[in-house]
């Protein structure tokens, strides 16, 4: 199925309250020269999988190549002359002797960028940028901040740029790209504790919420007036890939629900231990999804007191934060059924090619190793 730019929009989902751009990729994990996964990839691919089990609708801009081997819940743009971003991951285990992999990615192939003529033409109320092959351009996220009420950024589509020869990806300072400019017009910057020293966070705090993740320490939220930790959750660590977009998803389906921001950081870290406990794109057990939406619509309705009237995000800890945590801390210790999926994969969705197995995905939040 062959979409144009101007009918890729998830019809179902007109009304929806989320914008999401970023495109899908094919991911090779790549292990002593061998290829030990192949996966869909691509932030946007993960976000909306948390979207889905929390059942938050969405718009989601995405391109590929015909190509492109997976079954989605979002049609993306098929760009008939071009191949798929392809990324390709090479791992050396316990090269330090500490417990990270050292990773070296590659882009091997890019589609086409996603242009603000391929944004939908209607107002949202939250936009999130979360490219990973450079495919969003600084005249499209000026045009999402045109058209979503806040945006959420990703500081990989922003700082990540490639070798001509190989494509390497290598991370150059903020301020050194054309986005610096839009900074104070961005709701929140996200990034991971190993892409934050490419940023000076004390003068970023001063023109947007800057979320730091930092994996198994949960993360920290800075803002103008001040900054707070959140608490983490204990995981037993399977595959780290996707942590820190599963992080993001669940920390803006947080705020799409009436979340304080430090609310939605424990949801956000709460799904990003979920991720690291799975192999490949996670699913849900879906009594811990039904728990985990009746708290906090219980969690919104004991803060309606306490909501800002002016639609600004809340950054002080609402009273029972902690009692907040302890509940999904208790949720999360539910038996995971491996029968359990989401009722999002009940839904129909287009299929382009036999699907393969899904594998690891190697999009996580290690660092990138820096290739001078």
């Amino acid at each position: 199925m062959v979409t144009t730019a101007e009918s890729a929009v998830h019809k179902s989902h007109q009304q929806s309250r989320v914008l999401i751009v970023g495109n899908y990729c094919h991911d090779v994990l790549i292990q002593k020269n061998a290829v030990k996964a192949v996966s869909l990839g691509g932030a946007a691919s993960v976000i909306s999988n948390v979207f889905n089990g929390v059942s938050i609708s969405c718009n989601l801009v995405s391109k590929v190549g015909e190509d492109f081997k997976y079954p989605v819940s979002y049609t993306p743009i098929v760009i008939p002359t071009l191949k798929t971003t392809v990324f390709h991951s090479y791992f050396d285990p316990g090269l330090h002797g500490n417990d990270h992999q050292d990773r070296i990615l590659k882009r091997v192939c890019a589609c086409d960028p996603i242009r603000p003529s391929d944004l939908p033409d209607t107002r949202f109320k939250y936009g999130m940028g979360v490219g990973v092959g450079g495919e969003i351009l600084p005249e499209t996220l000026e045009r999402m901040i045109e058209i979503c009420d806040v945006v959420f950024a990703d500081i990989q589509a922003l700082i990540r740029v490639f070798d001509s020869v190989d494509g390497t990806v290598k991370l150059v300072k903020l301020e050194e790209t054309g986005f610096y400019p839009l900074l104070p017009r961005i709701g929140v910057l996200k990034a991971s504790s190993e892409e934050a020293v490419f940023m000076d966070v004390e003068e970023v705090r001063k023109w947007c919420c800057v979320v730091v993740t930092n994996g198994k320490h949960g993360c920290k939220v800075y803002w103008k007036d001040g900054e707070l930790g959140i608490s983490p959750f204990l995981a037993n660590q399977e595959d780290p890939t996707g942590a820190g977009d599963s992080f993001f998803g669940g920390f803006v389906a947080g705020l799409v629900q009436g979340l304080a921001v430090p609310d939605a950081a424990l949801l956000g870290n709460l799904f990003g231990s979920l991720s690291v406990e799975q192999v490949g794109l996670p699913k849900f057990d879906t009594r811990l999804l039904q728990r985990v939406k009746d708290e906090v619509q219980r969690r919104k309705m004991q803060c309606l007191l306490h909501e800002r009237s002016d639609g600004e995000l809340e950054f002080l800890r609402p009273v029972g934060h902690e009692q907040f945590h302890t509940f999904l801390v208790a949720a999360k210790l539910i038996t995971p059924c491996p029968s359990c999926t989401m009722e999002a994969e009940q839904t129909a969705v287009p299929h382009y090619t036999k699907q393969p197995k899904l594998l690891a995905n190697p999009m996580y939040e290690e660092p990138i190793q820096r290739v001078e």
